[in-house]
This record gives structure tokens, C-alpha cells and sequence, in this order.
């Protein structure tokens, strides 16, 4: 038996894997632009990463977060009933405590019954009121506040090694898929050269 025959299907996985494993490096290193032999290498992620940004801040402000949404999902009847009982106690509070303090004078001609009158007509109001508010400060607040130019920037600003860290969290069992994939591939390639050098031999 030619024992080199077993050597071609290691070798060839070996150099699915290796490939593999070169291919993602590249698309970190080399983080600066290095020739060799007059051809420039530079990795793709620090080579691409201003586009990168470009794109990562249209999609978060178009697709993944807007104002519009914000501003829905905190006026929305389930919130505002949330945040009622902190705001009656609040009221509640003002007309038992903080006016007897201001206007102990006033304070004294009002009984239980008006603080519950008033109370009511105030949670009311408030209940109108607060949507209205919260839209108009969502207004301003996306009048002075570029989401896309603000994420941009941010991934934009980056250092390189900062990038590759957050995309090597996010990506690494698929990136050791890759790299495991192209040795399997190169295995499967090695044996076929085997079977046909033997078939033809």
C-alpha cells in the first residue's frame, strides 16, 4: 500500500482549512495598507470601515430605531396607565402636603372630598396632557439629534482592533464554521484525488 496516498487527503484539508482561516484574517489585516511585490493588501472591514459606518447608521435610523417608534411605543395607552399610579401619588401628595405648606390657608377649607375632586380632575387632564407633551419632546429631540450621523460617527471612530473584537464576538462560531467547512471540503477533495489516482493507476 503507497502510505503517500493517505498523506493527500490530510494535506488537502489542511489546505481547505489554512485558506479558510487566511480568507478571514484578511478581512482584519493587514489594518494598514502594506504593498508586497507591488500589490497593496489591506484588510476589508478597516478598508471598508467609513462605508461600513455609513451603512450601519442609515440602517439604524431607517429600519431598526426611529423617533416615530419611540415616541408610539411611550404614548401608548398601556405605558401611560403604567405610569399613572406614580403621578396620582405625586398629586396626591401636592394637594395633602406641599399646598398646606404653600397656602396653609387655602389648605384649611379643603376636605377629603375636594382633594378627591381635584385629584380626578387633575389624573384627567394629565392623561390628555402627557401624550401631547411627549410628542412635542419627541419632536425636538429628533430635530436636534442625527441618529445616523451619531452611530456613523461612533463605528466610524473606531479603532481597528476595537472593530475586529466586536465582529469576532458576534461572528465566531460562524467563522470557525468557515474554517471547518474548507477542511472538510479539502478532505472530501483529497480523498476523490486518491480514488481516481487508484482507479487510473
Amino acid at each position: 500500500m503507497n502510505y503517500w496516498l493517505i498523506l493527500i487527503p490530510l494535506i488537502s484539508a489542511f489546505i481547505g482549512w489554512f485558506t479558510n482561516w487566511i480568507a478571514i484574517k484578511m478581512l482584519f489585516h493587514p489594518k494598514e495598507p502594506k504593498k508586497i511585490i507591488g500589490i497593496t493588501f489591506h484588510g476589508i472591514f478597516p478598508k471598508r470601515q467609513v462605508q461600513f459606518a455609513e451603512k450601519l447608521g442609515k440602517l439604524v435610523s431607517n429600519e431598526l430605531l426611529s423617533f416615530k417608534e419611540i415616541e408610539q411605543k411611550i404614548v401608548s395607552p398601556e405605558n401611560i396607565n403604567k405610569l399613572m399610579p406614580f403621578v396620582e401619588d405625586k398629586v396626591d401628595h401636592f394637594l395633602r402636603v406641599k399646598l398646606n405648606e404653600v397656602f396653609p390657608v387655602i389648605a384649611m377649607f379643603i376636605g377629603e372630598n375636594t382633594i378627591q375632586q381635584l385629584k380626578e380632575i387633575f389624573m384627567a387632564e394629565l392623561k390628555v396632557i402627557f401624550p401631547q407633551v411627549i410628542n412635542k419632546h419627541v419632536q425636538q429631540l429628533e430635530s436636534q439629534l442625527d441618529l445616523e450621523k451619531i452611530v456613523s460617527e461612533k463605528v466610524a471612530g473606531f479603532s481597528s482592533d476595537k472593530l475586529e473584537q466586536i465582529l469576532n464576538q458576534i461572528m465566531s462560531k460562524e467563522f470557525r464554521f468557515v474554517e471547518v467547512i474548507g477542511g472538510i471540503l479539502g478532505l472530501v477533495i483529497g480523498i476523490l484525488q486518491v480514488i481516481i489516482t487508484t482507479i487510473t493507476a
